[in-house]
């Protein structure tokens, strides 16, 4: 099969001092301490995703990749 890479979403959560990883189109997601826990964590959740749904299903969840802008809020405030 040929590979396929998708985007990788890692948040930090200031209150918990915890990691959060997530693939926007496919559900699981994976926690830990360190980003490197969360994404092995993540790892292990799509792993068992794909064995029970299978890889062609997981892969039709994923929407084409979308464009990422920045807004500076300064500017929308302004109107």
């Amino acid at each position: 099969m040929e590979s396929m890479r998708v985007p990788v979403h890692v948040e930090h959560d200031d209150e918990a001092n915890l990691y959060s990883a997530y693939v926007p189109d496919i559900p699981g997601c994976g926690e830990g301490e360190t980003q490197a826990e969360a994404i092995a964590d993540l790892k292990e959740s799509l792993r068992a995703y794909i064995e029970a749904r299978g890889i062609e299903k997981a892969l039709s969840c994923i929407r084409p990749r979308a464009q990422v802008l920045e807004l500076d809020l300064t500017e929308v405030t302004r109107g």
